[in-house]
């Protein structure tokens, strides 16, 4: 059993006063995500995820927007660092960073349970916009970190467009795939939570839904139209296998083990989430317990008999 306590958002971005000159504008944007984590560190989660370009203000654009970026610099990111630390939790801060080559970044930062940066996503695959206007450079890497709790991969916004970097993480398999975001995806969420066999948190801006999606493509928790955050705690300690040859094996594990398992059918499917509820033993256990034929291996077999 590997359970991890998530929250996200899908907040409007904060709207600097009129007139108010760029140190003041770095100050209000502070104030304004400080009071938005607030509302989850009562849940103790383990990780917070925050919205694409999560201390954009409102209204800025241009040189302007990118002056505030120059004088905000890493205090946002810092004043975050203390909240991670303060709360023994991760936090994925989204935000537009200037690097010491004077190139600029559409990132994700994961600061770790010390307040400490543990790695930096760079979007991979920015809108032209960003590219032509905003001189935003594509990101290179496509980095999963280990966390304490499993193993995270990022995706921003457009990236969820391309294939070559759901494959990449198809074949790096984490347990945690986070996608701050402007846009929602849609049914690609569940796409990429069901290609990947991992979890999938959105933490999408402007009110758009922000849901967590489970490795078979069910949302399992989302924030609403009276809340702008949601916490759940999920279950990492999970395998993805096809009923076919495993539905009586499947059967014989809940009636050994009852409410130690769990086999969760999402329909229509044909496949089903198998999670162990129980620090006795681990999912994997389970799979070489009962023979189970994880879905990826189902896959592999089936393909053996292609000419």
């Amino acid at each position: 059993m590997k359970k991890v306590t998530v929250s996200t958002f899908n907040f409007h971005y904060g709207v600097a006063d009129a007139g108010a000159d760029l140190e003041a504008i770095v100050l209000q944007i502070e104030h304004y995500l400080l009071q938005k984590i607030q509302q989850v560190l009562p849940d103790q989660p383990d990780l917070i995820v925050l919205p694409e370009c999560c201390d954009m203000p409102s209204g800025l654009a241009g040189e302007v927007l990118q002056g505030y970026y120059r004088v905000r610099g890493n205090r946002i990111r810092d004043a975050l660092s203390v909240i991670a630390k303060q709360n023994e939790c991760y936090i994925a801060y989204p935000s537009i960073r200037l690097e010491s080559d004077d190139k600029w970044r559409n990132s994700v930062q994961l600061l770790d349970r010390n307040g400490d940066v543990a790695g930096v996503y760079n979007k991979n695959h920015p809108v032209i916009i960003e590219v032509e206007e905003n001189l935003i450079q594509c990101g290179e890497e496509a980095p999963v970190f280990e966390c304490d709790f499993g193993r995270v991969a990022f995706a921003i916004c457009f990236d969820l467009n391309f294939d070559e970097l759901r494959l990449k993480y198809v074949r790096d398999m984490p347990d945690l795939i986070v996608f701050p975001s402007m846009f929602h995806g849609g049914f690609m969420q569940q796409y990429w939570a069901y290609s990947c066999r991992a979890y999938f948190v959105g933490a999408i801006a402007g009110g758009l839904p922000s849901s967590i999606v489970s490795p078979v493509g069910q949302v399992t928790s989302s924030t609403s139209s009276y809340y702008d955050f949601v916490s759940a705690t999920i279950n990492l300690d999970c395998a993805v296998a096809h009923l076919d040859y495993n539905r009586s094996k499947l059967e014989a594990i809940r009636q050994k083990y009852g409410k130690k398992v769990r086999v969760t059918d999402p329909g229509y499917l044909g496949s089903v989430l198998l999670s162990s509820e129980t620090e006795e033993f681990s999912a994997e256990d389970l799979v070489r317990e009962f023979e189970i034929e994880k879905l990826d291996d189902y896959l592999a077999r089936s393909r053996s008999y292609h000419p």
